[in-house]
């Protein structure tokens, strides 16, 4: 089985070398996931200091995302040519530079431009430092490493409202994005000493233009319109257009990678079994995660009336829990496969999430955080082993192009899942809203003694009887519209709950290969995967 071995970045068996890179990558992971976070809480800080509206503001997020979708695609072939470090510094370096001048920025359009440099170095440094530790582990270990990536990812997103809301509240707004400038040079440095080369592919001059241009057609336009989904007004012909042009675009894009004799995203991997299947696992988990880091933020500041930052630090022991069993669910996976660590997970999941579709406006905020660190459980449980496995199925050679298709499909199921939530709860909200307002009438005991009861309160303020009147009517809607909001939101919830169940079935039907042999060699299991991968996807290719 040694004649399919691709020669490993020098040093790589050595074992402080090993995590000391793995550090590396870490550190350029969390501030990619951080950025995404902080940023949202100074959106109406920046409309203040810009003058801009909503619409405009919101290009700061949605160029940041489209930028990072349409560069992931092409980070196989650019690692694969250039060698994963250069590529990794290259990435951090654009990252911090964009960072650096986001914190100039003077108006609203300079602080878009700034954002897409930002987001191209960004879009490439998730998917490269996952490949990079792909190379640099072996088998055995690469759970327990992954793991340790994992908790960047986990851990960033939660941290990012709480320090965002700290920055905005005592010091300079801008300080949101020079934060990161120290702690990007650090890591360029860092990488650039401790990071060793990984083996090139001689470039032949049949780069894939037709396989770029249609991936970021495709992908641009059907994030940009997934990303507006909540407030698109379909008798706009420019959604249904975007809508055809995504769609026409990828097909073309499909048909172009299965053709091509050096696709920029070998879509060929989706032929092993294990790498499929943990795609739509995924897909299913980042739908259940989106309840906690979508949904609940917006119960917790907009119903609640929590600041960013409260809400922050009510979400943050969900986040360290995470980040606490991502290194524990890799190094059990590490002994006993995928299976064993990710049942319990998404179990735990699903019991979490049935809890949470509970909360109303009483519930105790230490009930919420209990709920949510247990949620947090489940997920560090069952995210990283299902992506292990998957890539632990792909051969060595294609690591770069694996890592950068599943990064891609990531992002896209991230907008879908957004989506999907913001339709439910914009959706139920309407329904329900009519439902219960359908019910105030002369006619109903409850609702005339509110409407009494609050013309009573407007009226001792010394407001006319007819404005009191008004008034009453006005705050009773209010409440009607939270509630019936309230509503919205738990029952999106509760339908990630069953999704998750189809989840456990998926990890079922998963192959029941361990990652290390008993008294084999340490890889040879693992070996025998990528080998049969290797021929398959070298005779398709033939």
């Amino acid at each position: 089985m040694t004649e399919h071995h691709h020669p490993e970045p020098e040093g790589a068996g050595d074992n402080s070398y090993k995590w000391l890179a793995l550090f590396v990558v870490v550190i350029g992971t969390f501030m990619v996931m951080l950025d995404s976070s902080i940023v949202n809480i100074a959106i109406p800080k920046m409309m203040n200091v810009f003058g801009t509206d909503l619409d405009s503001i919101k290009w700061v997020l949605t160029g940041y995302t489209l930028a990072m979708g349409a560069v992931v695609p092409i980070t196989g072939f650019l690692s694969d040519t250039f060698g994963i470090k250069k590529l990794f510094i290259g990435a951090l370096s654009l990252f911090t530079i964009g960072s650096f001048l986001c914190g100039f920025s003077w108006s609203n359009n300079v602080m878009v431009i700034f954002r897409v440099v930002q987001a191209i170095g960004g879009g490439a440094i998730m998917p490269v430092g996952m490949s990079y530790i792909m190379q640099i582990f072996p088998l055995q270990e690469r759970g327990k490493a992954l793991g340790f990536w994992g908790i960047a990812s986990m851990a960033a997103p939660a941290i990012g409202p709480t320090l965002g809301g700290y920055i905005i509240q005592y010091m300079d707004w801008r300080f949101i994005f020079y934060v990161n400038v120290p702690i990007g040079i650090f890591g360029v440095i860092f990488a650039s000493i401790l990071l060793k080369d990984t083996p090139l592919v001689p470039y032949k001059g049949d780069f894939d233009f037709i396989g770029l241009v249609s991936s970021i057609v495709g992908i641009v336009s059907l994030l940009y319109v997934l990303g507006e989904a909540d407030t698109i007004d379909w008798g706009n012909v420019k959604f249904p257009l975007l809508i055809a042009l995504g769609v026409f675009g990828l097909m073309i894009f499909v048909v172009n990678e299965l053709s091509h004799p050096n696709p920029m995203l070998e879509l060929r991997v989706l032929k092993i079994y294990d790498f499929t299947l943990s795609q739509f696992i995924t897909g299913i988990t980042t739908l259940a995660l989106m309840g906690g880091v979508y949904v609940l933020p917006l119960f917790l500041q907009n119903l609640r009336g929590y600041t960013a930052m409260q809400t922050g630090l009510i979400l943050f022991p969900s986040a360290i829990a995470s980040g606490l069993m991502m290194p524990v669910s890799g190094a059990i996976f590490d002994k006993f496969g995928a299976k064993v660590v990710t049942l319990p997970g998404l179990l735990i999941l699903a019991f979490a999430t049935y809890q949470m579709s509970l909360f109303n406006m009483n519930t105790p905020s230490t009930y919420i955080t209990f709920v949510a660190a247990i949620r947090g459980i489940g997920l560090g449980l069952a995210m990283m082993p299902v992506n292990t496995a998957a890539m632990n199925a792909v051969p060595r050679h294609l690591y770069g192009k694996a890592t950068a298709l599943s990064t891609t499909i990531r992002s896209i199921l991230q907008a879908v899942s957004i989506t999907f939530m913001t339709t439910v709860i914009s959706g139920s909200t309407n329904v329900n809203y009519a439902r219960l307002a359908e019910q105030i009438t002369p006619f109903n005991r409850t609702a005339s003694s509110v409407i009494t009861m609050l013309k009573g309160v407007y009226w001792s303020y010394g407001l006319p009887q007819v404005d009191a009147l008004e008034n009453a009517y006005a705050t009773l809607g209010q409440v009607i519209y939270g509630q019936a909001y309230l509503d919205a939101m738990n029952h999106a919830i509760a339908l990630t709950v069953p999704i998750v169940f189809v989840a456990v079935v998926l990890v079922l039907m998963m192959s029941s290969k361990k990652a290390t042999g008993q008294k084999k060699g340490p890889t040879q299991e693992g070996e025998k995967v990528a080998h049969e991968s290797e021929t398959g996807v070298a005779a398709i290719m033939e």
